[in-house]
This record gives C-alpha cells, structure tokens and sequence, in this order.
C-alpha cells in the first residue's frame, strides 16, 4: 500500500533515496509524542464487498504505523451509478456494514471517521431517501456522533461536464453537531460541500473544535479549481488543522473523483497530500501546541466583532464629495 508524500518532511529528506526516505519517515511517525492520524484515499465503485476490503486494509497498516484515528473519506461504504443503484445499497445506521467497522475499530484499537455513510432515512419506507452521514466510532467499537451533511451539492457546471443533485435522493441533516474529543483533540464535522460554507467552520471552532475534517469525493473540475485554496482557507480562519479524506479516480463510467486527500495545520501550511492519482493515506502527528500558539500569536477569535457588526443593514454609502 502506498504512502502519501509529507510535504513539511520534502527539503529534509531530499537527498536521501527513496527506500530511505519511507523508512525514516515511517519510524518517525510511528514514535511521535504526538498523536498520528491517517487521512485516507480511495476509490470506491458499486461493489460494497471489495471497497470494505480496501478500506480494511488501509486501516490496518495505518494502525501498523502507529495512527490512533484513521479518517475515511465520503462514500467509502459505495458510489453508485445511478440514483436507483444508491438507493437500493444503502443501509440503516444499524446495518451490516457499520457493524463491521465498529468491530473492525475494537479489533485495532483505532478511532474511526467514516466520512459519508449513505444511511437510510427514518421514514425510508415511505420516503425512500437517505442521509450522507459522518459516523465517528471510538476504539471500544461505540458510535460517539452522527453528523448528516446540511450542504446538499446541486450543481451543474455545463462547461466543466458537471451535473449533480444530491438533494434528489438525500435529506440534508437539520444541525450541526459538537465537536467529538478524541485522542488527537475535538474534532468538528463537516462533508464535501460543508467546505464552502464559513459559517459551518467557524461556528464549529467557537464550539471548541481544534481539528476540522470534509471527508469528501470532489469532482476533477472543482477539486482542480477549489480543492486545497477551501481547505487551507478553512484551516487559516480558524487556525485548526484540517484533515480532508478524499476519494479518487474512477468510480464507474459516469463519475471520477480529483483525490488529494490532504491535511493542514492552524497556519494553513499543507503538511500532506495524497496526489491525484492512486489510493493511500499520508500520515500527521498533531500537535495541539501548534493550534494554541497560532491562536495566542494571532488572536483572531479575540478581534472578532459581535455578531450584529456582520449584520448590520445600515451600510449605506456616504457622499465623499465637496
């Protein structure tokens, strides 16, 4: 399986070979003070059996290299190739294949972001619609959160060959959710779209987040165009790092995903990514001293006005004349 390049890691271990630099880097992360998270990528297709099995084999090598939270990216249980065929794939919350990562999660010992569960709605059986769900597990095996994305991508971009509507067949979630402590820090929630929108990311850092996650399957055109300028956006106005799962590749003959899963820390530096080319993961320590001491340097959050300053309706234009 094959690991993602550490940019922050490029200019130490430029002049080492290949076979070195893994082996380094492999040790270094494996004995960090800090804790190690693994962002993953995938390309996941129809066939639910064989995306399990990658998935679990990511999962247990990112255990073998010392992670403690491995993140999955959305629609890691399928993409289907048609509304029907989503529909038809998809499964409770309490269904067969949540069942199996939690069991899965108390085998390694790891904490688990599964970041895009296509679980069905309360009222499936007359509505027959689903959430896109971001399932948190803890390494007991226990559910800790469920976060149903709010953002629904309905878009159609004719020049760039996109047409979506996931509001077709899925329910967007009424709420956020509170950040989840878990070995590495309190994690906020997001998924794909939530990217775009900064109220959702500042909202969830007021709330103590000092990680945030957009596991997600972004299409080649707005992932080119859009991809790591949010993300690193996301991370800067926060001051949290991001950790962003992504799928990539072909997923069938209607869909392709850009990939380059990445992560970031408070200052918006890219500490890793996953290319656009091949599953895999890259591997981060993260250090909370860093979150703490961007925020002491830069007290955004402290120079922040009220929140009736960014709604006030009386911004009318004064004459500069005379």
């Amino acid at each position: 399986m094959f690991m993602c390049n550490l940019r922050s890691s490029v200019k130490h271990l430029a002049s080492l070979s290949a076979l070195g630099r893994h082996h380094i880097l492999q040790n270094r992360m494996s004995t960090s003070p800090n804790p190690v998270a693994a962002i993953c990528q995938i390309t996941a297709t129809p066939n639910k059996e064989a995306n399990f099995s990658a998935c679990k084999q990511l999962l247990e090598e990112a255990r073998q290299r010392g992670a403690c939270m491995v993140f999955l990216p959305e629609g890691f249980d399928y993409i289907g190739s048609s509304r029907e065929e989503t529909l038809s794939l998809s499964e409770p919350l309490g269904g067969d294949i949540i069942s199996r990562y939690t069991q899965l999660a108390r085998k390694l010992d790891v904490w688990l972001s599964l970041g895009g569960f296509h679980e069905r709605g309360h009222d499936w059986e007359n509505d027959r619609r689903i959430y896109n769900s971001h399932v948190i597990i803890n390494n007991k095996g226990d559910i800790l959160s469920v976060y149903r994305k709010s953002h629904l991508f309905d878009v159609e971009l004719p020049e760039k060959g996109v047409s979506l509507k996931e509001s077709a067949f899925t329910i967007p979630g009424g709420s956020l959710v509170p950040p989840v402590q878990t070995p590495i820090g309190k994690v906020g929630l997001g998924v794909c779209y939530d990217l775009r929108f900064p109220e959702l990311s500042l909202a969830l850092q007021r709330h103590g987040a000092d990680i945030l996650t957009y596991p997600s399957a972004f299409t080649v055109a707005t992932g080119a165009a859009h991809w790591e300028v949010l993300l690193r956006a996301r991370a800067i106005e926060t001051q949290c790092f991001v950790l962003a799962a992504a799928q990539v590749g072909r997923h069938h003959e209607k869909r392709s995903s850009y990939g380059h899963a990445l992560a970031v820390d408070p200052w918006g530096e890219v500490l890793g990514d996953c290319g656009g080319e091949k599953p895999g993961m890259v591997l981060v320590e993260v250090n909370l001293d860093k979150v703490n001491r961007t925020r002491k340097n830069m007290p955004v959050q402290q120079h922040r006005r009220d929140t009736a300053f960014y709604h006030n309706t009386n911004m009318v234009a004064k004459p500069t004349g005379q």
